[in-house]
């Protein structure tokens, strides 16, 4: 399955019917005061649509990366007028004032964070549009945060959810290398200290609100920080990828309930899983029957992109993740 233009036209309409609707939102807030009470809007006043901050940040991502795949698609015209009027200096100070708040220490930490990221490197490939240079200070100051966290960090969050650390330094790690060496080392080592000595993995997944697998992100991870020892490394953590005990990552999971936000993760979880065998095939035995499984997972998610709300928010970010899996290496 390929991503053309039809397709991601598809995805941009979509994606700027949600990227400035304020309603309904879901704060990340912890509040000091009765002067902390305020709109989404006022408190990002760059990512206040899509639901929340995060899903705000990887839909400037998505729409980012898709323009600059298909630059002669109408809805790329769109995209820059809405990105000149929304992320300016003025409204990525406001961000950082948001940020920079005490009890907002922890705000979207780590899976905020590693989109931000994200979305400052796909911004960099338009050097001549002034929106990486705004987002700049935003970008410095989570990579501040994340480079304050790792070492106080003593195991790694293998969960399926927002909390799952390998997910978020996957993306910190490509943003670091191009920008902050020591950053990108400290991820480097903590990686290798948390996963490195990983072995015959045993994935007792899904559970049930996932939108990622931790025994893939940690592959995912791996394979960014490894080089060339990452396929040795990755032939002794999935020995057999299909074997039983591999069985619950090469089948898609279940969706019972769309209009439900955390059961629609689900969906999630299948275009996650397929950026991640796409992304791991070349490595690993069979490597087509790898893309077979991961095309699967795809065609699974893909129809119900816009089905309801809940997943219409977020989902064609994965969507554009696992149909764009060899851009640049790890797609970022």
């Amino acid at each position: 399955m390929m991503l053309d233009e039809a397709m991601a036209g598809r995805f941009l309409r979509l994606t700027l019917g949600h990227l400035t609707r304020e309603w309904p939102y879901k704060l990340d807030q912890i509040l000091a005061s009765p002067d902390d009470l305020a709109t989404p809007r006022s408190l990002h006043p760059a990512f206040y649509g899509s639901f929340d901050w995060h899903s705000c940040v990887h839909g400037w991502w998505q729409v980012m990366r898709l323009c600059r795949l298909f630059p002669h698609l109408p809805e790329v015209q769109a995209v820059d007028a809405l990105a000149d009027g929304t992320l300016t200096q003025e409204a990525i100070m406001g961000e950082c004032m948001s940020l920079d708040r005490p009890m907002a220490a922890a705000f979207e930490r780590p899976y905020g964070w590693g989109w931000l990221l994200a979305l400052h490197d796909e911004l960099a490939f338009r050097p001549a549009r002034p929106w990486a240079e705004a987002l700049a200070p935003l970008a410095e100051r989570i990579a501040d945060r994340l480079a304050a966290y790792l070492p106080r960090l003593c195991y790694p969050v293998r969960s399926g959810k927002h909390d799952n650390t390998a997910f978020a330094l996957v993306h910190a790690l490509r943003w670091a290398r191009r920008r902050r060496a020591d950053l990108a080392l400290l991820i480097e080592e903590r990686a290798t200290g948390w996963f490195g000595g990983d072995r015959a993995a045993r994935p007792w997944e899904p559970s049930g609100e996932d939108f990622l697998s931790p025994t893939l992100c940690e592959a995912m991870l791996m394979r960014e920080v490894g080089g060339e020892r990452f396929a040795g490394w990755l032939a002794a953590f999935m020995p057999d990828p299909f074997g039983d005990d591999m069985r619950a990552l090469t089948s898609p999971a279940t969706v019972t309930d769309r209009t439900d936000g955390r059961l629609a993760h689900m969906d999630g979880l299948n275009l996650s899983r397929a950026w991640c065998w796409f992304s791991l095939a070349p490595f690993l035995p069979l490597p087509e029957r790898i893309r077979d499984i991961a095309s699967i997972h795809l065609g699974s998610a893909l129809p119900h992109l816009a089905d309801d709300y809940m997943g219409e928010h977020w989902l064609a970010t994965f969507a554009v993740l696992a149909l764009t899996a060899d851009d640049g290496h790890v797609a970022a």
